[in-house]
């Protein structure tokens, strides 16, 4: 009774309502990504800003010079390493779990949306082949209603649901996979320059309880 019942309603729904939700989710997909494409262009923008405007005085180790570069700047791994600068009595190791946890508070914005593209791109197929399933079943149903009569007609059309199910399924999650992949590069990428940053930063800085002496930061402190 409950096969029968639930039978009625495969054949009812068909695969046509799986591949309509593909299609939701393939346009939701699309809006992530390019939401995602330009949030990191923006933060790649900015990083090669930063990148060619912070060699120069981390290697002559002017802090002056890092805090102009950082004014009104929102980077918060930098600017925790920045405020060592201004804490000379908190010792490296815990400038450095301070730079870490803002790297981490970094990722979870960088990585945001990217689960939905990853869970679309490895769930797909499944859903295109539910839909799959539901015409094969209409097919071998229509074929029973028609009393196995050999006509290739009667079952065409679940057979052709069910084909397009798996295509759509493989056409939503191609892209998202791809796109995820990308995106995780950017992310990766984001973060190593980011730390590569705040670790030249903190380079610059004294050991806890120690006087720098080079000429920039001397200079700093005498005038200070």
């Amino acid at each position: 009774m409950l096969t029968e019942k639930l039978l009625k309603l495969v054949i009812f729904g068909g695969s046509e309502w799986v591949m309509v939700l593909l299609i939701v989710l393939s346009v939701i997909s699309v809006g992530v990504m390019i939401e995602r494409a330009l949030y990191y262009r923006s933060w790649r923008l900015k990083l090669d800003w930063l990148d060619r405007s912070l060699t120069e005085p981390i290697n002559r180790q002017d802090p002056r010079r890092i805090r102009e570069v950082l004014r009104d700047k929102e980077e918060p791994a930098l600017q925790a390493a920045v405020a060592g600068f201004d804490h000379p009595q908190r010792d490296r190791a815990s400038t450095e779990k301070l730079v870490q946890s803002a790297i981490e508070r970094e990722r979870l914005d960088l990585e945001r949306r990217l689960n939905f593209l990853g869970t679309l791109g490895n769930n797909a197929p499944f859903i295109g082949l539910f839909g799959t399933v539901l015409g094969i079943i209409r097919a071998f149903r229509d074929l029973s209603v028609a009393g196995g009569r050999p006509d290739p007609s009667v079952v065409m059309g679940g057979i052709s649901e069910a084909l397009v199910a798996t295509a759509i399924g493989l056409f939503v999650a191609l892209p998202a996979v791809l796109f995820y992949n990308y995106f995780q590069r950017n992310v990766d990428r984001t973060l190593s320059i980011t730390e590569a940053l705040a670790q030249g930063i903190l380079a610059t800085q004294p050991a806890h309880g120690e006087r720098d002496t080079t000429p920039a930061v001397a200079a700093e402190q005498t005038e200070g």
